[in-house]
Order: structure tokens, then sequence, then C-alpha cells
């Protein structure tokens, strides 16, 4: 197990490196599901597109854009890396799980173990805004019917 110190540190690195150089900022082409979302508190904001499969079930491209603090936009981009690819069903039982980690309840599998870096962040109420502010856009995003006009 990785002592407090060590995971401090790759919880800095990994939000230093996500949020300075995501890799999932930019628009889908083309654009089948769209929302845009901000937290008045800090001033984040975040607009995400989403490509889906011929179905309708399957993320096959996730981009954003938007202006935040380095957690929003590290929790963004590191949501985007994870559901790319996934199902629909899938994807929202990962928002699920994020939004009870943020709770301080449950944590990710292995395979998901970077998400898992966001947890300590529980532990500042709002800053939990900041980190959940992607998947709460993914979620509407999701749910919406229309793509963007």
């Amino acid at each position: 197990m990785a002592s407090p110190d060590n995971q401090r540190h790759t919880f800095e690195q990994v939000i230093q490196e996500r949020s300075k150089k995501p890799r999932y900022r930019g628009t889908t082409i083309p654009v089948h599901r769209y929302h845009k979302c901000s937290n008045p508190y800090c001033g984040d904001n975040i607009e995400l597109t989403l490509k889906l499969n011929q179905a309708s079930d399957t993320i096959e491209e996730i981009k954003f854009q938007g202006e935040g603090c380095a957690i929003s936009i590290a929790s963004a981009d590191l949501m985007a890396g994870y559901v790319q690819g996934k199902s629909i069903s899938e994807a929202l039982k990962m928002i699920e799980s994020f939004h009870s980690m943020m709770q301080g309840e449950t944590e990710f599998p292995r395979e998901l173990q970077k998400l898992n870096l966001l947890k300590g962040v529980s532990n500042f109420p709002l800053r939990v805004k900041c980190a959940t502010l992607g998947w709460k856009t993914l979620k509407a995003a999701i749910e919406s019917s229309a793509p963007m006009t």
C-alpha cells in the first residue's frame, strides 16, 4: 500500500499533468450529445460533447472544453479517458460510483485506480463541486436527447 506522502505526490502529479495538457480537449465531430455546466463557487465551466455509435448506446468519443481550476479540468479529462468506448449504462454506473466516492463511500476497482486519486478531494466539500463538474455534465449530456444546434 502506498504511503500517504506517495499518494499525495501522485495526486499532485496527475492533477498537474491532466489540467495543463488535457488529452480530451476539443469537440467531437459529429456532436450527438452536448451539455454545458458551471460551478459558480469557483468559476469552472465545462462544455462536453459526445459522439455515439450508430445504435446510440456506446460513447465512441468524448471531448470537453472549458476553463476552471486544476481539479475540475483534471477530473473531466480523467473521466473522459475512462468512459470513452464504454456503453451508456457503464458510463452511468461510473458516474454513480464517482459521486459515491466523493461522499467517501466507495473506491473504483484497480483497473480504474487513477480515479481513486481524486478520493482525497472528498475531504474538502467546496472542491468536491470542482471534481464532480465534468461527471455532472456527462450525465446531463447522456440524458439529453438532442445534439448541439
